[in-house]
């Protein structure tokens, strides 16, 4: 059996249950794969009529992320959008549907036309407004069902930066590994196994894939342990999500502001010829994701280096 990946939409109370039963029994969206999903979400709308196709420009996708993807993987990321299995399921119905309904690719101009199942349009409308571009990312990288539900308990104290202390009981529960009334053989009651098979793996899939840092400690009473709690501090993934709260003109130039502002450029005529040049502008998105992700070193003076980098100083 494949472990499904879920995600429940508040507003209808909806699961989507996310198969690849040809290929592996858990599957991790790849990054290529999230960036066309996240894009295809930026533009889309509540209003579209049925039949609408969405251009993605792979120029301005690059620009968004920092990231090239060559023509085989684009080709290979829309093929396994369009045939992966989705199950969704409500009280009433189950239906299992394909993410597109067609990808065309337009030869010599980086376009890529897609075509979204009409029977997957109203999850993915009510994804866009119930998941931030971070959290919905979380779902769809996190293979461990353990690893979802502890960085939805993370995520709801990473302000104050550790989480209350649970008993060992209470988070079991939460993570449907005992039973509350006892009628179901209790999962992992060696600590040393609860450890191995979903701590240490929750720990690690959230600290590579999302935008929180985790630990936890184990507290005895006695010589048993009886409680955990978990320390969250925030990260800059190594996969940016492109943002789809906004549009994706506007949250460009949005991010390239913010980006500026992280840089320290602040003259107005520097930042007008950026803003203005798709070129540099492109530079820009792709010299601060290998800042962020340590591949660019510039400790000292950053914005410095791109100005350099970019012909304006």
């Amino acid at each position: 059996m494949s472990t499904p990946v879920t995600a429940s939409t508040p507003s209808t109370g909806v699961e989507i249950r996310q198969h690849n039963a040809i290929t592996t029994a858990r599957y991790e969206m790849s990054a290529v794969e999230m960036d066309i999903v996240f894009s295809l979400l930026s533009v889309l709308r509540k209003e579209d009529k049925p039949g609408t196709i969405y251009r993605i420009r792979v120029k301005e996708l690059e620009q968004m992320t920092g990231r090239s993807w060559n023509y085989q993987r684009l080709l290979e990321a829309t093929s396994n959008l369009r045939s992966r299995e989705y199950v969704i399921e409500d009280n009433k119905h189950v239906l299992q549907v394909g993410l597109l309904a067609s990808a065309l690719y337009v030869k010599g101009e980086g376009i890529i036309e897609l075509e979204i199942s009409e029977r997957m349009r109203r999850y993915l409308i009510d994804l866009k407004n119930n998941f931030t571009s971070y959290r919905l990312q979380s779902v769809f990288s996190l293979s461990s069902k353990y690893a979802k539900r502890i960085y939805q308990i993370a995520s709801q104290w990473k302000d104050i930066g550790e989480t209350k202390t649970f008993t060992l009981d209470e988070f079991k529960i939460m993570l449907s590994l005992k039973d509350p009334k006892g009628h179901e053989p209790e999962q992992y009651e060696k600590i040393s196994a609860l450890q191995k098979y979903v701590l240490d793996v929750a720990t690690t899939q959230i600290n590579e894939h999302t935008d929180l840092r985790i630990n936890y400690e184990l507290i005895k009473k006695g010589r048993s342990f009886h409680s955990i709690r978990f320390f969250v501090n925030g990260q800059v993934p190594q996969q940016l999500p492109i943002p789809f709260e906004d549009g994706a003109e506007e949250e460009k130039q949005r991010r390239a502001l913010q980006n500026l502002e992280e840089l320290e450029i602040r003259d107005p005529k520097l930042v007008s010829q950026i803003l203005g040049d798709a070129k540099k502008l492109n530079a820009l998105f792709s010299f601060c994701y290998k800042h962020k992700t340590g591949k660019v070193k510039a400790d000292k003076n950053p914005g410095g280096l791109f100005l350099k980098m970019v012909g304006l100083r």
